[in-house]
């Protein structure tokens, strides 16, 4: 085999079908849009959502709730999960990317206190519960906010 003899395999190719070729095609003529009207002009038809004048359900349904500019989308970690990296290091933001621990920081990285911590670790990222703050201190490391 070479690439010269490569075949799409029988039947997965359909040639596209072409209107408006006469009326023995059987979608010759208005090519399959009718007769007259606006979907049977250039250009013609209507908006998405659009229901020929009646109230459109995106507006019939009530609004609910707002979303609040000002909030921030912080991603929150376990301490746990903190028992990945080896003695004595600095753990910060771009090595938890690095690890896989976290994809995208939003807004900032809290760490909370879920599970145990084994390693002396650096901490520093933005937030920390109480009770990370003291796993992080209690097996010798430090936990510094940025």
């Amino acid at each position: 085999m070479n690439l010269s003899q490569l075949r799409p395999a029988e039947g997965s190719k359909k040639s596209r079908f072409r209107k408006g070729r006469g009326h023995g095609s059987g979608a010759g003529k208005t090519a399959g849009k009718g007769h007259k009207g606006q979907k049977a002009r250039s250009g013609g038809g209507v908006r998405p959502g659009f229901e020929g004048g009646q109230m459109p359900l995106y507006r019939r349904i009530p609004k609910r709730g707002f979303t609040n500019r000002n909030s921030k989308e912080i991603i929150a970690i376990n301490v746990e999960k903190l028992n990945i990296f080896d003695d004595n290091t600095v753990v910060t933001i771009d090595k938890l990317k690095e690890v896989g621990i976290i994809k995208n920081p939003k807004d900032g990285v809290k760490i909370l206190g879920n599970g145990e911590l084994n390693k002396k670790l650096t901490v520093m990222v933005n937030q920390y519960s109480k009770s990370a703050v003291e796993k992080i201190e209690a097996a010798g490391g430090k936990a510094e906010v940025i």
